[in-house]
This record gives C-alpha cells, sequence and structure tokens, in this order.
C-alpha cells in the first residue's frame, strides 16, 4: 500500500527536502504541501491522507492546536510532529495533543520518513528517539547528572557567554564547546539556552543570584 503523505511546513526548502525523501522511499507519495494551517485545512477537507507532517509553529497558528483538531476528526490518522524546538517540553506537548510521532528538524529526513511508517501503521500511538531519557528526566527527583565540565559550560552560559567566548576560557575547541553544549540542553531536555538556563533554575543547578539571571 502506497502511504500519502501531507507536508505543513512554512519554509519551502524543508518541504523540498522532505519532499525528496518520500520520493526516493517506494512506499510513500507527497500528495499536498501547506505552508499554512489554513492551506492544510483546505486539503484535508478535500482528502485524507494517511500522514500530516506538522510543524508546530506556523504564520497562522500552532501546530500542537492543529494536531488536536486533525486527530478528533480523524482518528486514524497518522501525524508526525515535526519542530526545530526538540525539548521535553515539546515532546510532551506533542504526545498530549495526539500526535503519532514527534521528530526534530535537525534529524535525517529519513527519520521523518521512519516515523511517517510508523504513523502510517499505529497512528494511535507514540514514538520519539528520546522519549524513553525525556521520561526518566520527567520521573527523576534528581534531576540530571552533569559532569563538572558540563557544569562549567552551563554557568558560562548563565554569564551570557557565547560559543567562542566559552572556547576561549575553557581551553577548548569551538566543537568541543558545542558537544558539551548539546549534551546539556539533552540533559535538561531544552531545545535552546533559554529553556536550559530555565530548567537548571528550577532544578538547583543554579542561583538566580548569578551573573546573567
Amino acid at each position: 500500500m502506497t502511504i500519502s503523505v501531507l507536508l505543513v511546513d512554512d519554509h519551502e526548502l524543508i518541504r523540498q527536502g522532505l519532499r525528496r525523501a518520500f520520493e526516493r522511499d517506494g512506499d510513500c507519495e507527497v500528495v499536498g504541501e501547506a505552508g499554512t494551517l489554513a492551506d492544510a485545512h483546505r486539503l484535508l477537507g478535500l482528502a485524507t491522507p494517511h500522514v500530516v507532517i506538522l510543524d508546530v509553529r506556523l504564520p497562522d497558528g500552532n501546530g500542537l492546536d492543529a494536531c488536536r483538531k486533525i486527530r478528533a476528526n480523524n482518528p486514524e490518522i497518522g501525524i508526525v510532529i515535526l519542530t526545530m524546538y526538540a525539548g521535553d517540553d515539546q515532546l510532551f506537548g506533542a504526545l498530549d495533543s495526539g500526535a503519532s510521532a514527534f521528530v526534530p528538524k535537525n534529524a535525517p529526513a529519513e527519520d521523518v520518513v521512519a516515523a511517517a511508517r510508523q504513523a502510517a501503521s499505529t497512528p494511535r500511538s507514540f514514538t520519539a528517539t528520546d522519549l524513553a531519557e525525556a521520561m526518566q528526566r520527567r520521573l527523576s527527583p534528581t534531576g540530571p547528572q552533569l559532569s563538572p565540565r558540563e557544569r562549567e559550560v552551563l554557568g558560562l552560559l548563565a554569564d551570557g557567554l557565547g560559543v567562542a567566548q566559552i572556547s576561549r576560557q575553557l581551553y577548548i575547541s569551538e566543537s568541543t564547546t558545542k558537544t558539551h553544549i548539546s549534551k546539556l540542553y539533552e540533559k535538561l531536555g531544552a531545545g535552546n539556552r533559554a529553556q536550559a538556563l530555565m530548567t537548571a533554575l528550577k532544578l538547583g543547578l543554579l542561583k538566580r543570584d548569578e551573573p546573567g539571571l
């Protein structure tokens, strides 16, 4: 069975990249593209694809709110949430909205295709690469365990330093600094610096009287 897919993202380049990825897959077919929720709902009114790939941030609304509406009207449709902000809040927001899968935009396009396949076969289940770790972070009363170097990087992020400044201060390469920051975001379930610092504050990993907070 050919899996029909509707792409909903306001960035044309992302839609083009995903279309090519689905075209390389012999079992999937992109049957429509939309850059707004209004266009997406119009296309859904004309036909019901097996899967909707849905961006969270769109010019005329929130993708998670749209996901709830689509799920209410189409219980058997697969919905893959695609987002640039892949923290725990977004992941659990996708789960609560009735999505079938959650994929960050920095993931390979093949991961989106795989998620679409999963969504088409089991639309009312939920998959995400980081789901088990996110659940553990939510349930763990002790919070994430940071290495001494990660704590240093966290403190410098709180001071407002950028990657190049942190690298010079710690005498490490920018690539290594970026790796530490990426690990910090992962452990804190954050998608950006602001989320990481707020989470660190809540967990007691930073104090409000530290510079930059």
